[in-house]
């Protein structure tokens, strides 16, 4: 249940939406697999995998993106291709042109369409209606666009603004670790990323390592800053923050997993335990995360 990668965007306050409205327009836009010549279809599915598109409890609202992408390799096309150059070489007595061999590359692109293996990928949404969250499950910018894309053809108006903070998190980061004095509640852990702000972009990552202070203060000196740093939350989460304000790698610690099991549950129940442990516990962690850069910015 726990989300790996959080893509943070932020619900405007305004935006109260019933989960009953939500699941009906959520239902227009439901997945559909593409028909034979379409390379890609998105839609929503059931997050839980029964017949609700949106999961909700305590104004937590949990939503599913599903991704269609058929697999035709270049590879493949340009085999077939070959084949049908020498063919067309042999009736013509001289080998395709360029412009000539464009044609059957496309032509041949349209007639393999239809056999071109299928993959799909599930992407979640946690929408906070409390605190004015919207987070991607998302290590990529790619597949968060993808989702903040059809929640934009669901949702009109579009409720959904960037996130900004006062301070940089390069270089509040950058402070974090010259100091070795994070936000309270937060302490450092081992993989750190240092770039070098120039041209070069010089880089420098710790992995599984603590940094020594001097070493941290000597690459700063020479001009780099902290892109990515391993932090701990409350003793309760552990993530890796990018200069991006990107949250990967999260994982909850052993005090909050150890008790959420319970064989006696219904399943559906067990999910919702789980979903309520983690919005909980992130929203938190983002409240004061945020504050630690400073806060929102307004605007």
């Amino acid at each position: 249940m726990w989300f790996k990668n959080l893509k943070i965007s932020c619900l405007v306050p305004s935006w109260n939406t019933a989960a009953e409205t939500l699941q009906a327009a959520l239902e227009k836009q439901a997945f559909q697999n593409g028909d034979q010549q379409s390379m890609e279809s998105f839609g929503w599915i059931s997050p839980y995998g029964d017949d609700r598109l949106v999961q909700v409890i305590n104004g937590q609202y949990l939503l599913a993106l599903r991704a269609q992408k058929k697999l035709l390799p270049a590879t493949v096309i340009n085999q077939f291709a070959r084949a049908r150059a020498r063919e067309i070489e042999e009736q013509q007595g001289y080998k395709p042109g360029r412009r000539q061999m464009k044609e059957i590359k496309e032509q041949l692109t349209d007639e393999l369409r239809p056999r071109a293996f299928s993959v799909y990928h599930d992407t979640r949404v946690w929408l906070d209606t409390a605190n004015h969250w919207l987070i991607v499950d998302a290590a990529s910018a790619a597949k968060s666009d993808e989702v903040l894309g059809a929640l934009a053809k669901t949702l009109n108006p579009f409720p959904v603004a960037p996130l900004h903070v006062e301070q940089s998190p390069a270089s509040t980061m950058t402070r974090w670790l010259a100091g070795d004095e994070p936000p309270a509640g937060f302490t450092i852990d081992q993989d750190t990323e240092l770039r070098a702000t120039d041209e070069s972009g010089a880089t420098v990552r710790y992995t599984r390592q603590s940094v020594e202070l001097d070493d941290v203060r000597r690459h700063i000196q020479a001009g780099k800053q902290c892109t990515r740093l391993a932090l701990t939350w409350a003793d309760r989460v552990s993530f890796v923050l990018t200069d991006t304000l990107d949250v990967k790698r999260v994982a909850p610690q052993d005090i909050l997993t150890e008790n959420v099991g319970d064989s006696t549950r219904d399943p559906q129940e067990q999910l919702d335990a789980e979903l309520l442990l983690m919005t909980g516990e992130l929203s938190h962690l983002l409240a004061d995360l945020v504050d630690g850069l400073g806060g929102r910015k307004a605007g």
